[in-house]
């Protein structure tokens, strides 16, 4: 593994807890942002993350559990929802409750069809008729490198 001087921004990842889980969130808070892409492929998510952690430090909120999911929603948008310890006024808030299953897969993120592919598989193989999935990106790539590890968590709300 090649080290850098380069900070660590994102805790540690430990994927045993999410790997083939199913659990249940009641009313769990996440908050809202937006990041263009490009054919699926995100052009401004670090710029996004950097502005949306301000806006949640600036309300006093917490995230450092690094709860972020991606719902990609064409082409060119994909949303992301950060997972926070209170309401943010200053941004649009969801709410998760449901059932839930997820995966980590770890690799380069070149492998996401491949890991899109091997869930929907799983899934069907479960019986779980899906009503939504989610990608949720540990690290960035920065502590990736630096982990050595590039842990991407597929949940999907089952029905």
């Amino acid at each position: 593994m090649e080290t850098t001087t380069d900070p660590i921004c994102c805790p540690k990842f430990d994927p045993i807890p999410w790997d083939n889980v199913n659990f249940e969130w009641n009313d769990k808070l996440f908050v809202r942002g937006s990041v263009c892409t490009f054919f699926y492929m995100p052009l401004n998510f670090g710029s996004v993350m950097k502005k949306l952690s301000k806006i949640i430090a600036s309300a006093g909120a917490d995230w450092s559990q690094g709860l972020c999911l991606s719902d990609i929603t064409s082409k060119w948008n994909m949303d992301l929802y950060i997972h926070v310890d209170k309401p943010v006024p200053a941004l649009e808030s969801k709410i998760f409750t449901g059932k839930f299953f997820s995966k980590v897969y770890e690799g380069p993120f070149k492998d996401t069809g491949k890991w899109c592919n091997d869930f929907d598989r799983i899934l069907v193989e479960k019986g779980y008729s899906k009503q939504k999935i989610y990608h949720w990106y540990t690290t960035c790539p920065k502590c990736a490198k630096k982990y050595g590890k590039n842990y991407v968590v597929m949940i999907a709300q089952i029905g």
